[in-house]
């Protein structure tokens, strides 16, 4: 019996699986890390965080599993996209990296627009300059930090990072590059014209690879610290959106999922490269070779549930510990208490600004209708339809783009909640889908780790065999309207706080 290994470098944390090659999950570990704030809008990681937190889940999931480390015939690696990390010639880490969900690179975004001209940034990298891609925080560093960036010899994305720990490689893949502003998506190399334009050397950015491809093998040294066999095949892998497509069976045209992590992504599978002339939805090169998905994004779904149960619902902190039953079970339970609508009280997700549709790194997280009536219940329910409410804006720009599924497979942390699922059934207008094995990415990572090691041919059989589904929830149509009157007002509250947003983030 063969094992493949999946590891999710995400925000809050590393996630370790392990598979049989039958399709089996033996075991899985999670091991979390701080995120740093260091003013209004950043964010920022220790990556020597990710690789001491990837050694011991992986020791853990060895430990758990009593697997024989000889049979892992392969590794994958995903991760949270975006993020710029820095090692000097020494391969020493410069700065501590800059996040996906950092916002403070606007003007870098139009310092970038008006080198390239946005017409162009789109046709090359089939998105507008954003805040929280790569190429903007390397702008970033070069203006505010230019004797850190003159020291620069590698740049990385997080999940990258750790291969190289893993071993010594310098590589990464089309899914997760897309995500730099760097790639020429539809022909998925690096663009030379994007690199001259910026004045950036290509020799600072590694090898670009397919999804399932091998790029390296573990070395001596990771396998000492790890436990793994020195010698282990390390594939591509893929941004933790594309490998959570492949987790959940979304590797063929017509099929899509969403997830809610610490971000939320409403993602498509296409065979053909779709792209949004008005740049509120990101198109990448996807994990399957050859084709490429669609995506909106929301900043802040996880995480708007996260900051409220750490910052206003301690009592069900409390009461969870005592019960002895995870707190966001009695967080779904505290929510039916509240009818569609949480009584009048609307819900911005926009804690870390917003990407899809208003692509805006100023507004900010709202409250609207709050009255001294409402209760806890009301509270929570409004973040959770708010976060809903976000996603369906991520949908419909995905239907604007010809771009449709006939169901919604869920994943990340928020599918384990059956009040989202059955609210963004009622508000998608289609049934939504709930896997058997809900390891998301840290799954898809290892199933294209089944592929690059050679126990599948390709990215689709592997699916076929690893990905079952285990519930469908159908729509409600009595809920269906009640959500659209309270959909209407939450569209309408952007428009109008729009300037209020920008006058907020330049205030003294």
């Amino acid at each position: 019996m063969y094992y493949i290994l999946g590891i999710d470098i995400g925000t809050s944390g590393v996630k370790a699986v392990l598979y049989a090659e039958d399709g089996t999950l033996l075991t899985s570990a999670t091991e979390e890390y701080p995120m740093y704030q260091p003013q209004n809008g950043w964010a920022e990681q220790n990556p020597a965080h990710w690789w001491e937190k990837t050694v011991l889940a992986i020791r853990r999931v060895l430990q758990l599993s009593k697997a024989d480390p000889k049979q892992i015939c392969g590794i994958g690696l995903t991760g949270q996209m975006h993020g710029l990390v820095m090692l000097d010639q020494d391969n020493n880490v410069l700065r501590d990296a800059i996040l996906w969900c950092d916002q403070r690179t606007e003007e870098e975004c139009r310092t970038l627009t008006k080198l390239f001209g946005r017409e162009q940034l789109i046709r090359v990298t089939a998105n507008p300059a954003l805040t929280g891609f790569t190429a903007s925080k390397i702008l970033w560093v070069q203006k505010h930090e230019p004797e850190c960036f003159k020291k620069c010899r590698h740049i990385l994305l997080p999940k990258d990072y750790v291969r190289f720990c893993l071993t010594g490689d310098f590589a990464t893949d089309v899914a997760d590059a897309s995500g730099t502003q760097l790639l020429d998506v539809q022909n998925r190399c690096w663009s030379d014209e994007m690199l001259k334009c910026l004045g950036i050397d290509p020799a600072l950015l590694p090898d670009v690879y397919e999804s399932p491809l091998p790029t390296g093998r573990v070395s001596a040294a990771a396998a000492a610290q790890t436990g793994l066999c020195a010698g282990t095949v390390v594939v591509a892998g893929a941004g933790d959106n594309a490998a959570a497509a492949v987790g959940t069976g979304v590797v063929r045209d017509g099929t899509a999922f969403t997830t809610i992590g610490t971000s939320g992504v409403v993602f498509a599978h296409t065979d053909t490269a779709h792209i949004d002339p008005k740049g509120r939805a990101h198109t990448f090169c996807c994990a399957v070779p050859g084709a490429w998905h669609v995506m909106g994004v929301t900043q802040a779904a996880g995480l708007s549930l996260k900051w409220l149960k750490d910052n206003l619902l301690q009592n069900l902190q409390a009461q969870a510990k005592q019960q002895k039953i995870g707190v966001y079970r009695l967080i779904d339970q505290k929510t039916m208490d509240s009818p569609i609508g949480a009584n009048r009280l609307l819900f911005l997700p926009y804690l870390m600004g917003e990407r899809t549709p208003h692509l805006d790194p100023n507004c900010r997280g709202v409250f609207f209708g709050l009255s001294a009536m409402h209760n806890q219940s009301d509270l929570i329910r409004a973040v959770m339809e708010g976060v809903a409410y976000s996603l369906t804006d991520c949908l419909c720009v995905l239907r604007e783009m010809g771009v449709t599924a006939g169901q919604m497979a869920l994943c990340g942390g928020g599918a384990n909640s059956p009040v989202w699922r059955q609210m963004l059934a009622d508000l998608f207008g289609c049934p939504t889908v709930i896997m058997q094995e809900n390891e998301g990415a840290a799954g898809g990572a290892a199933m294209l780790a089944a592929v690059g090691s050679g126990l599948f041919a390709s990215v689709q059989d592997v699916c076929d065999r690893f990905v079952k589904t285990q519930q469908t929830i159908p729509p409600c149509a009595e809920n269906t309207p009640q959500y659209e009157k309270v959909y209407a007002q939450y569209k309408a509250l952007y428009p109008a706080l729009q300037d209020r947003f920008r006058a907020l983030a330049e205030l003294e």
